[in-house]
């Protein structure tokens, strides 16, 4: 089972940023698969929520992180509570939380994926074209997808998330503003 952890609660804010893979050598070092190509949030936070797989509800356990780094397409990391191998085998599969207000302040012009799901999106025009479901990487720009209802029926959106076409994000306001029409 896991080692020795302090229980928590998950906080309202927590936010997913990735899952533990498996154990990376023998000094208690583990592998984290990040939910991001850029994973700052596990660098900026020292204190994750780890929740272990089949865990009901808000119950984690708090897990002081010692030290995180890149190793080719994942994150390694240690902590104090995790002295050995065995121990670190013992966290696979746990799902990786850190609480939204740790995450590294974003540059002008940058948001954070999470922050744009179920944001409302209209054109300049004002007409409504859904909100954010999703976002997708598809190469060499994000792309917005949306869900709205057109005549009762569910309909799917996908708008570039590039500045050609998004003319302005208001997260206080849970808005974007799109140069997009409806039926493109």
């Amino acid at each position: 089972m896991l080692p020795t952890l302090e229980a928590a609660e998950l906080p309202a804010d927590a936010i997913e940023v990735g899952r533990i893979a498996d154990a990376w050598g023998i000094k208690g070092w583990f592998k984290v698969l990040p939910h991001s190509a850029e994973p700052e949030a596990l660098f900026s936070s020292k204190r994750w929520l780890l929740q272990p797989p089949g865990a009901a509800g808000n119950q984690a356990f708090r897990l002081a992180i010692r030290e995180a780094k890149e190793h080719s397409d994942v994150i390694v990391a240690s902590s104090e509570a995790v002295p050995d191998r065995n121990a670190a085998e013992a966290l696979r599969g746990a799902r990786v939380f850190v609480p939204r207000s740790s995450f590294p302040t974003a540059g002008v012009d940058e948001f954070y994926w999470v922050d744009l799901i179920g944001l409302a999106v209209v054109n300049r025009e004002g007409v409504a074209l859904g909100s954010v479901r999703e976002l997708l990487a598809s190469g060499p720009q994000t792309t917005l997808v949306l869900d709205a209802v057109e005549d009762g029926k569910p309909v799917e959106r996908m708008v570039p998330f590039v500045s050609v076409f998004v003319d302005k994000v208001d997260l206080a306001g849970r808005l974007i503003t799109v140069d997009w029409q409806p039926d493109y």
